[in-house]
């Protein structure tokens, strides 16, 4: 369940809309998504945007996805491997 804090799922969705966060979010990528109980309660999700951490963007700016686990871990890797590059 995505709002379960205790999952170790991992959750993504794809950008559908980036309208006033143009330098944060592109269209058509996905991203990693953060469960948070209490930010779904205001239509909203806890994104890893472009910089790398985590914000609030609204729940409709994006399509959750479901993924082969194979490919879920794939993208977990990859996700990673960037936060580790960027900030090292």
């Amino acid at each position: 369940m995505l709002n379960d804090p205790n999952t170790t799922e991992q959750h993504f969705a794809i950008c559908l809309c980036n309208k006033n966060y143009l330098a944060s979010l592109e269209v058509r990528k996905i991203y990693q998504i953060l469960p948070d109980q209490e930010t779904a309660k205001h239509h909203q999700l806890r994104v890893i945007d472009e910089s790398g951490e985590d914000y609030l963007y609204p729940d409709d700016y994006f399509a959750m996805i479901l993924l082969p686990k194979k490919v879920t871990m794939m993208l977990q890797s990859a996700f990673s491997s960037d936060a580790h590059t960027k900030y090292n």
